[in-house]
């Protein structure tokens, strides 16, 4: 194990702000974000906002990373993301990379899964990596980019709004101080002071059971899959988990069960005779980390007050099977950086802020709603919830239609914002996935000269991008500058027309021909992607008029301001 990022801590630094006392006639500098909680969503936020141009002031009351391992399980989605972030191939590269699932009653192998059994995708379905390996590798990134100021030992003790932004009172080891931003993202957790100094609250489900996790450093010939026991020999009556992370160390879950006394059940003479009885005598291990937790599904009523956003656990809050926490919260992120780096330069009017909350609130709903299932499926309460949960498990032994009701924590899959107000329907006929609100698919891709390899996200652009399938001939760049904010053209074409593109746009060749399969696509097929590459529209024919339409549709605001300096 790289002891250094489980040690790592950072210098607490003063601001300009404590040069100013609390109390005279100075006013401290007007920010345009600041986002509370250095932890991995406040810290994509943050990265994601200085990508865009919008100076960020980044505030945590710690000076370390997270301790323990924590969230591990990081999905393809956020993968995706953490490549536009800069940081993807140096997770990719440390983590270990799983797709396939096994689901064991008592000692036998009731089946198996394959959550990604096609090729063609640059990330694996899922990177298992310990979450102070992503918050390193995430304030690495922060400190490359010139307008994060990233605050240690910062702690908001107090908050107060008004038509122009938000006053933030900051606790720091040289005193106090005051803090004034136009908007705030608070990311600071599942106990988030934000939340707690506005007066508001997060209402949801406690689940009477508890669990304990250990991380165990151990060699092992396990290969790199999940595995998911219903009543072990080696803990009846409960349920198990095991998961491998980098550097030799494994990740078990073991029910508990509600009576379990949680400060008795971490003592190693509890925990290591547990592991034990599922390794077997001759397997040797060493503890790395033990907690204790219970399920929850909760969320706040709304996710923006004023000029205050939450994301992350600070704004909901799942149970851990099925990795949908850290992973939702990454997207919460990156669904309200573009939105505020428009809003804050002017480009897009503050009702567009409304949207991040209407879509990750109908996202927080989806992941609770799969969660909560899971959890009743893994820890029945009642006699007759437990027969037929046992019940379906035999049946899952012969019987595929009998698999798709075993629960054992479906996996996170990005959210389909089918519902959002920044979509346009489609007026054309498609077939597949890519319907709008969908996050884009992956595939291969050639691009330059001479042409090299890459991949289809990477090649989208950081703002709205209309993705072209063919030449691009009739495209009239000239319209698309009416546009409120740029728009990229993207022309995706197959390998005999690579060399048909007329000049000044910029193309791909579709190597395999999986972009045209993945997005329905025939020639000239046109769709309009969000910054966020989730898909807005579509269209068989490329029309500039109906580009500028729906990207009025997606900006969600019938004027847009001049940029603003």
């Amino acid at each position: 194990m790289d002891i250094s990022y489980q040690t790592r801590t950072f210098a607490y630094q003063p601001c300009a702000e404590q040069r100013m006392p609390l109390e005279g006639g100075g006013m401290p500098a007007l920010h345009p974000v600041a986002v509370v909680g250095a932890g991995p969503v406040g810290l994509a936020a943050a990265i994601d906002l200085a990508q865009r141009g919008v100076p960020v002031v980044l505030l945590d009351d710690d000076c370390t990373l997270a301790s323990g391992s924590r969230a591990i399980c990081f999905a393809k989605r956020t993968l995706d993301i953490l490549d536009r972030l800069g940081c993807g191939e140096r997770l990719a590269a440390k983590g270990v990379s799983w797709h396939v699932g096994k689901v064991f009653f008592d000692a036998s192998l009731v089946y198996q899964f394959d959550l990604l059994p096609e090729g063609g995708h640059r990330r694996p379905a899922f990177v298992n990596l310990q979450q102070y390996y992503l918050e390193g590798f995430l304030v690495d990134r922060a400190a490359e980019l010139p307008g994060i100021d990233l605050r240690w030992r910062h702690r908001v003790c107090d908050l107060v709004q008004d038509q122009e932004g938000v006053w933030l009172t900051v606790e720091t080891p040289d005193g106090t101080y005051r803090l004034r931003s136009r908007y705030v993202v608070a990311a600071d957790g599942a106990h988030s002071a934000v939340r707690c100094l506005m007066g508001l609250e997060s209402k949801g489900r406690v689940f009477r059971d508890r669990f304990l996790i250990a991380d165990v450093k151990m060699l092992a010939p396990f290969p790199a899959e999940r595995w998911f026991w219903f009543n072990p020999p080696f803990n009846r009556g409960q349920s198990a988990l095991l998961h491998r992370q980098p550097d030799d160390v494994w990740r078990i879950d073991f029910q508990l069960g509600w009576d379990a006394d949680p400060d008795t059940e971490k003592q190693p003479e509890r925990v290591i005779p547990r592991i034990r009885a599922m390794l077997g005598d001759d397997v040797d291990f060493a503890l790395e980390w033990v907690s204790v937790y219970t399920f929850c599904c909760q969320r706040m009523d709304a996710f923006r007050h004023g000029r205050v956003l939450f994301a992350g656990d600070a704004a909901h809050r799942v149970s851990p099977f099925g990795a949908r926490g850290a992973n939702s919260g990454v997207q919460d992120a990156e669904n309200l950086a573009w939105k505020l780096a428009l809003v804050v330069q002017g480009r897009a009017d503050d009702a567009l802020l409304d949207t991040y909350a209407s879509e990750r609130e109908a996202a927080a709903d989806e992941n609770i709603r799969h969660s909560t299932r899971s959890t009743d499926f893994i820890t029945p309460k009642s006699a007759v919830s437990r027969t037929f949960r046992d019940a379906v498990l035999r049946l899952a032994r012969q019987h595929a239609f009998a698999r798709q009701l075993v629960n054992s924590g479906r996996l996170s899959q990005p959210s389909v914002l089918d519902g959002s107000p920044l979509n346009t329907p489609d007026t054309d006929s498609f077939a597949g996935a890519m319907v709008p609100g969908a996050a884009c698919a992956d595939a291969p891709v050639t691009a330059g000269t001479p042409a090299h390899a890459g991949w289809l996200l990477g090649e989208m652009g950081a703002g709205f991008t209309a993705m072209v399938f063919g030449s691009g001939h009739g495209v009239s760049l000239e319209a698309l500058a009416a546009a409120p904010v740029p728009v990229t053209v993207l022309c995706v074409v197959p390998p005999a027309e690579a060399n048909a593109v007329p000049p000044g746009l910029h193309a791909v060749t579709d190597t395999e021909g999986l972009a045209a399969q993945r997005y329905d696509a025939r020639p000239g097929t046109c769709y309009l992607l969000r910054p966020d590459q989730h898909v807005c529209a579509r269209w068989r024919r490329f029309s500039a008029d109906a580009v500028l339409r729906a990207m009025q549709q997606a900006l969600c605001a019938p004027t847009i301001q001049h940029a603003a300096v």
